[in-house]
């Protein structure tokens, strides 16, 4: 029994470390709202550093190691040495599945639940071979599916958002209702919530709501996963991610491993009890690449015969299974990984033969080949935008652009002031510039729509657009046009045009123009600096002298 309740505190303590670092990810999730606005904090990258997947992936597709790679490469050491333990103890993604399993088992009991090693696990590592094979050749999108990217991208584009919604307007329902119970609701408990959460989850008086296109998608792909944990604990790390598939491969002869006693009676509670289906059947069999180091097998026998000690990597006991992956399973994997990248760059855009023309990118942004080498689609740079104007993209890359960083001027411009997506990208495919080279850096060119803009359209003047320019020598000017008007007399309105030498494509005045629903000036890709193929006006093509 002693043993036993020294396994229960290792438990307890897994899952308070657990908490803490669960607690840390959620914390810079929420700190770009209360950082100082042109700072972000360097600790918003660090996660992203720990993985060797990402440092893995983008070596492959770039042939350089990211900054930050000495994390990565320490736990790689450390999985080597005593097995998937950052699966049980420190993933924040692995900590929500938990959480998820545990209630929803809550709430739907299954007391004959047996949760033995299936060959199913076999496809976290085949999707591991084919994202690594896109990786090397070129591709990146496997990190797409990376459990930390999948995670901050979930929380920041959906969670974050349908959860300020919900605080803030069941709140105002209820402030409003004409109800005693209501209004006693209110003040007693929702108003409470709701200055609490503004004041120390949502940034504030002053951070506007955020709204991300394909949030809903986002969001049901994570609820699905979620829900999967009713099926088997921990769905998402048994079988398809690739992360835990990596480390998985990297701890197959680790110097902790498990070991049975004489007393086993092969009960099979510790079968029961495992979350990562790392036995396959009762007693001796584990697998240490499935093994999270979590110890429930050890609470859960009652006559202390299972525990975890040190031995040689090159020792017969305790005895260890194989992986079971076949050669034929490897091979699947990277072909199917080629017809993967075949299925994504057959169409026109992505052999360079059309271009987006809304396809902005964020100031900084490398050409779009190289660019989609790197992006993880995260969301860091979408979550520290202060207007809300990045937005994670749909097709609009095509599938391998899949949740990469665009801008929306009709949501929020990009600030003439700001430099913080150029500050957080963990793979620099938003390379680091300061804000004299941002300020100076095209991420495209208005144009007028002369079918509604006033002063061309309807002959009448309008100075929202010039007004709102941030560059200084303005890049909206106008000039003085005589028109008459529908009883013949002349008049004399100020007609806007743009300057393309000094026009940036920030899209303040797309968002500030007076219409609305489809502004009368919009910004699209052309004359971008990181694209010298869609540049067709050159600076001294100039008709207004």
């Amino acid at each position: 029994m002693s043993g036993r309740l020294f396994n229960l505190g290792w438990v307890h303590l897994r899952r308070g470390v657990q908490v803490v670092f669960l607690g840390l990810f959620v914390g810079l999730i929420v700190w770009p709202h209360f950082a100082p606005s042109s700072k972000a904090p360097a600790a918003l990258e660090a996660f992203f550093h720990l993985d060797p997947f990402i440092a893995l992936s983008t070596f492959l597709t770039t042939h350089t190691w990211v900054h930050g790679v000495g994390l990565a490469l320490g736990l790689v050491v450390l999985t080597v040495l005593v097995g998937r333990v950052f699966c049980g103890w420190i993933c924040p993604m692995g900590t929500v599945h938990d959480a998820a399993g545990r209630a929803l088992f809550a709430i739907w009991p299954d007391s004959r639940r047996r949760d033995h090693w299936s060959r199913w696990q076999l496809t976290k590592y085949v999707l591991l071979v084919a994202f690594l094979v896109m990786a090397a050749f070129g591709s990146h999108w496997g990190t797409l599916w990376d459990p930390l990217v999948l995670l901050y991208r979930s929380m920041t584009a959906a969670v974050l958002p349908a959860a300020q919604w919900a605080v803030e307007d069941s709140s105002k329902a209820l402030y409003d209702a004409d109800n005693p119970v209501a209004q006693a609701v209110s003040s007693k408990v929702a108003e409470p919530v709701y200055k609490a959460t503004r004041d120390y989850v949502f940034g504030g008086v002053d951070r506007q709501r955020q709204a991300y296109w394909g949030g809903g998608a986002i969001f049901v792909l994570f609820v699905g996963l979620l829900l999967l944990n009713r099926y088997r604990p921990r769905f998402w790390c048994r079988y398809l991610c690739p992360l835990g598939g990596l480390l998985g491969a990297l701890s197959l002869r680790p110097l902790l491993r498990r070991k049975t006693n004489a007393t086993c009676n092969q009960c099979d509670l510790c079968g029961m009890r495992c979350h990562g289906g790392a036995t396959g059947g009762p007693g001796e069999q584990w697998k240490p690449a499935e093994c999270f180091g979590c110890l429930n097998c050890t609470t859960a026998c009652h006559r202390d015969s299972l525990s975890f000690q040190l031995a040689s990597p090159l020792a017969a006991e305790p005895k260890l299974e194989p992986l079971g992956l076949s050669r034929r399973a490897v091979l699947g994997g990277a072909v199917g990984g080629v017809a993967g990248l075949m299925a994504m760059r057959i169409t026109p855009q992505a052999r360079g033969k059309s271009l987006n023309a809304e396809l902005l990118r964020p100031p900084g942004a490398r050409k779009e080949a190289e660019f989609l080498d790197r992006c993880l689609g995260c969301g860091l740079c979408i979550q520290v935008c202060p207007t809300g104007g990045l937005q994670p993209t749909l097709l609009e890359a095509g599938l391998e652009g899949l949740w990469t960083p665009r801008l929306v001027p009709q949501i929020g411009p990009c600030s003439y002031t700001c430099t913080l997506c150029l500050q957080v990208c963990p793979t620099e495919a938003i390379q680091r510039m300061d804000l004299e080279a941002k300020q100076k850096t095209k991420i495209g060119l208005a144009a007028f729509d002369v079918s509604r803009c006033l002063p061309y359209a309807f002959g009448r003047d309008c100075m929202v657009c010039e007004e709102s320019c941030p560059v200084p020598d303005k890049a909206i000017f106008y000039l003085d046009v005589e028109i008459r008007n529908r009883a013949g007399e002349k008049l004399t309105i100020k007609q806007p045009h743009v300057d393309p030498d000094l026009c940036i494509g920030c899209g303040q005045c797309e968002k500030m123009c007076v219409f609305v629903d489809r502004p009368a000036i919009r910004v699209f890709a052309t004359n971008e600096s990181r694209n010298p193929n869609n540049q067709p006006i050159l600076p001294s093509a100039d008709p207004y002298g």
